[in-house]
């Protein structure tokens, strides 16, 4: 297994009052082997009253392909590995993928609740154990809490001090579709979709709907190019979105033909409370990312690709999920160029 971490983190110590307190676990109920899941971990507290910033959640072998949902307020790290195993993922063959996920830099207080959730395929598992999930929740500079012991077989996990988060498997035929919809149910429980997997996560894809490099064949066309001062905006798309998946992603691209830079400051539309400007970069075997809150520059004589898998719109808290052949208005404010409203047609997931 190859990962590549590039945050130095200072020597750490368990804070030893929680471990008597709820453990960190899993909502899920069981999951068929060959299905998939929106993983649900819920961290009940933090670090001996102090908050949360990091939560780190690796990934069990034979859970592939996974996907974190993004959480606002949160930043994320996908680090990449090698599995033991190759897979089948829809007739391909999967011998790596993501191995650890870390929400970073968010601050959830002792005295809250919140979930965590991270999608993908459980490829194979054994139900009398279980997929164990070992986690560590990062508190300021010098305090965590490791959820990372896994019960022998046979062995009562409670009786560990720090037993990790695990989801039950169960055996039954590999139903994609229907793990598909299990993650959409999974995926309707409000603050729990905050990209973003969302994304497809980027959720959702879900969580992360819309963020990774694969989904660059989704644009189905019939975007009508728009002209707004010297901009000129073009192959705009977004994605459609599982039932009660509340996050989705948007794409457009924006070419400056004038002689002086403009940015793009914010985006909203009346199908969504809120929308975000995102980015995602990969950093060696870690992929990143950010909400860029101050927007994104358009220069001068250039052109800016909003595409899968590096900048994006983020869709949050849509009450209706967007459907394929629809379309999805957006109004983008620009600094120079002003307010124009676009209608992004909606291709397959």
């Amino acid at each position: 297994m190859k990962t590549q971490v590039i945050f130095a983190t200072a020597m750490l110590t368990l804070a030893s009052s929680t471990a008597a307190l709820a453990h960190a676990s899993f909502a899920n109920q069981p999951v068929k082997i060959g299905s998939y899941v929106a993983a649900t971990l819920q961290v009940p507290h933090g670090c001996d009253g102090k908050a949360t910033n990091e939560v780190q959640i690796k990934l069990p072998e034979g859970f592939i392909s996974a996907k974190p949902m993004v959480k606002p307020g949160w930043e994320i790290e996908i680090i990449t590995g090698d599995y033991q195993k190759s897979y089948d993922n829809h007739g391909k063959a999967i011998t790596s993928g993501p191995v650890e996920i870390r929400f970073k830099n968010g601050e959830l207080p002792d005295d809250f609740y919140d979930t965590f959730v991270v999608y993908g395929k459980v490829a194979a598992g054994d139900p009398a154990t279980g997929l164990a999930f070992p986690t560590v929740q990062l508190c300021g500079a010098n305090a965590k809490v490791a959820w990372t012991e896994i019960a022998a077989p046979g062995q009562d996990p409670h009786a560990l001090k720090g037993p990790a988060p695990v989801l039950a498997v169960e055996v039954g035929q590999g139903n994609e579709h229907a793990g598909h919809a299990a993650h959409a149910a999974d995926s309707s429980q409000g603050q729990v979709s905050t990209a973003d997997a969302a994304g497809g996560a980027h959720g959702a894809h879900a969580a992360h709907a819309g963020h990774d490099a694969q989904m660059a064949d989704a644009n189905p066309g019939g975007f009508e190019p728009v002209t707004l001062g010297n901009l000129e905006l073009t192959a705009g798309f977004t994605k459609a979105m599982l039932p009660g998946q509340p996050v989705g992603g948007g794409f457009i691209t924006v070419t400056n033909k004038g002689d002086a830079d403009d940015r793009l400051v914010s985006a909203t539309s009346e199908q969504a409370g809120e929308v975000q400007l995102h980015e995602m970069s990969m950093q060696g075997d870690v992929m990143k990312m950010r909400q860029l809150k101050d927007g994104i520059t358009i220069p001068a004589g250039q052109t800016v690709e909003l595409a899968p898998g590096g900048m994006h719109m983020m869709f949050y808290k849509v009450v209706k999920p967007f459907r394929q052949g629809d379309s999805v208005p957006v109004t983008l404010t620009f600094e120079k160029a002003g307010q124009v409203e676009v209608m992004l047609p909606v291709g397959a997931r």
